[in-house]
């Protein structure tokens, strides 16, 4: 099998995903907004989700590390994934996209992590850059804006939950084309690589979590609210969906010079990046609804977002051995992301039903501490192995 066949079957199942993320993301606050819910409970909503969804990745790392068995963990999850699409469509009171909210963070919440760490385990293995991709993902996802926006546009609201079914129902025959990876062996099985609260008590790992989860969480008043204030100030969903688009071509760009990014400025460098382009584009979303600006302060999802995230995934790929990247991903994704963002998500309902879209100067002070965290990691980590295998 060639290398350019190896690169489609791994990078499917992110197109898959987020195509579907594409439309979430960008209008899942007007889905819920025409279903009757208020700001309040859409951060409820989302805090509820996020919570329930670092126990199902803690869950789901730890079986994956346990088993090796992620293929069939992924084809499970997006089976799963599809029942509860038609459970939303059923759900119209704030007590029933509660509980669904709830199953569905379980199911959706564990993929991205679990299919992170088969990118990371194959990219090294094969010899391909992570960030050529997974930038398909972030292509897949300014489809699923666009189209999505156009859709809202012209159909209404309900259009979000249709096109992010496609998505989903995607992930299901895209799942078979991952890799097989093989069980571990029984007698390994009973034996982690490296302790779970080893990873706990090693300050480069915990400095890491919070610097880059800190800056991937300050995105939560943009996730949750972001549409809407866009919306309020009167700006056209087609014009929204295009600069919801334009934030991802730049990620794209990221992703493509990934490797060299990485050889020039470093892992801990990138991160840090990203935190710093946290402080000026939520300083500047905080008071400006002025189109130019906004398109100026989108590119900086480039570092927000796409910077960050390479740089973690450099992290995990070259602080913890192959055989604990499984769990060390959904560790990060669970706490460092999942957990910070979940109290983030609630916190960014109550300052927005407050005081609007000066909320996004909370994201601000969230991006200077996870930039003081990096700083100091840039100081304790060499590089290295954190933890090693144990014997």
């Amino acid at each position: 099998m060639t290398r350019g066949v190896e690169s489609a079957r791994l990078a499917a199942f992110g197109a898959a995903y987020f195509l579907a993320a594409g439309a979430f993301m960008s209008y899942w606050p007007v889905w819920l907004r025409n279903r009757g819910i208020n700001d309040p409970e859409i951060g409820t909503l989302f805090m509820a989700r996020q919570l329930v969804g670092v126990a199902a990745m803690l869950g789901m790392g730890f079986i994956a590390h346990r088993l090796g068995r992620l293929r069939g963990l992924l084809f499970f999850l997006s089976l799963a994934g599809v029942v509860m699409m038609g459970a939303y469509e059923i759900s119209h009171t704030f007590l029933a996209l509660l509980l669904t909210g709830l199953i569905w963070g379980i199911v959706w919440s564990p993929i991205m992590a679990l299919y992170d760490g088969v990118l990371v385990n194959e990219a090294k293995r094969r010899g391909i850059v992570y960030g050529r991709l997974r930038m398909w993902g972030s292509v897949a996802f300014i489809v699923g804006t666009l189209i999505t926006g156009v859709a809202v546009d012209r159909f209404g609201p309900p259009s979000v939950l249709y096109i992010g079914t496609v998505g989903v129902a995607l992930l299901v025959p895209f799942a078979l084309l991952l890799p097989r990876s093989e069980p571990r062996e029984p007698g390994v099985t009973h034996h982690a690589p490296f302790g779970l609260f080893e990873l706990f008590r090693n300050r480069p790992f915990v400095l890491f979590m919070v610097g880059a989860g800190f800056c991937q969480s300050s995105h939560a008043v943009l996730y949750s609210f972001g549409t809407l204030t866009w919306r309020t100030a009167g700006i056209d969903d087609v014009t929204i969906s295009l600069l919801w688009g334009e934030s991802v071509a730049v990620e794209i760009l990221m992703m493509v010079v990934s490797g060299w990014l990485l050889r020039r400025i470093g892992v801990v460098r990138l991160i840090g990046l990203g935190l710093v382009c946290g402080l000026v584009r939520w300083t500047g979303m905080a008071f400006t609804n002025d189109l130019p600006l906004l398109v100026l302060l989108q590119l900086l999802h480039a570092g927000t977002f796409a910077a960050c995230h390479l740089g973690a995934m450099a992290f995990i790929q070259r602080a913890l051995p192959p055989s604990g990247v499984a769990l060390g991903q959904s560790i990060y994704y669970a706490l460092g992301t999942g957990a910070t963002q979940a109290v983030i998500f609630q916190f960014a309902g109550l300052l927005y039903a407050r005081y609007g879209q000066h909320a996004f100067l909370g994201m601000t002070a969230i991006s200077a501490v996870g930039l003081l965290c990096i700083a100091m990691l840039a100081r304790q980590w060499n590089g290295g192995l954190v933890v090693r295998e144990a014997s």
